[in-house]
C-alpha cells in the first residue's frame, strides 16, 4: 500500500542539514575564540596605559621614573601600589617595570600572560615613556 500524503524528512535531507550546521560552526568557533582573547586583552592595554599615567605623574614629583624589580599579578596584586597601580585579584596577566639605564630616565612596562585561552601561545604587551603601546607576542593571531 502506497502513501500519498507522507509527511517528514528524508534521510538525505537531515544530512544536508547537519552539513551546513557543521560548516558553519568550523566558521563561527574560530571567530568567536579569537574575539573573546581580543577581550580579554583589554585588560593589558588598559593598566598599561594606567602604568603610564602614574609613572608620569611619579616623574614629576621626583623626576626620574618609578623602577621595581617586583612583578605584580593576581597574586602580588599591590606590587605597583607605590605608584598607585593595583592589580586587580581576577587579573590574567602579571605585570613589570623596568629600566635600561641607571638614572631611571626611561621605562618599559610588560604585561605577560599565556592563560587566555587554550593554546601555548604566550601574550605580551609593552608600553614604554612616549606612550608607545605595542604587542610582542599576540596570542589572538
Amino acid at each position: 500500500m502506497i502513501r500519498k500524503n507522507q509527511k517528514g524528512f528524508t534521510l538525505v535531507e537531515l544530512m544536508i542539514v547537519v552539513v551546513i550546521i557543521g560548516i558553519l560552526a568550523a566558521l563561527a568557533i574560530p571567530r568567536f575564540m579569537r574575539a573573546t582573547t581580543k577581550s580579554k586583552q583589554s585588560e593589558a592595554k588598559q593598566i598599561l596605559k594606567q602604568i603610564y599615567t602614574m609613572q608620569h605623574s611619579y616623574r614629576q614629583e621626583k623626576d626620574i621614573y618609578w623602577i621595581t624589580g617586583a612583578q605584580a599579578s593576581a597574586g602580588a596584586p599591590a606590587a605597583f601600589a607605590s605608584i598607585g597601580v593595583d592589580i586587580g585579584a581576577s587579573a590574567r596577566y602579571s605585570y613589570t617595570i623596568t629600566s635600561t639605564d641607571a638614572g631611571a630616565t626611561n621605562f618599559l612596562a610588560t604585561a605577560t600572560s599565556g592563560i587566555l585561552d587554550d593554546d601555548a601561545a604566550v601574550d605580551t604587551w609593552t608600553i614604554n615613556e612616549l606612550g608607545t603601546l605595542a604587542v610582542t607576542s599576540d596570542d589572538a593571531l
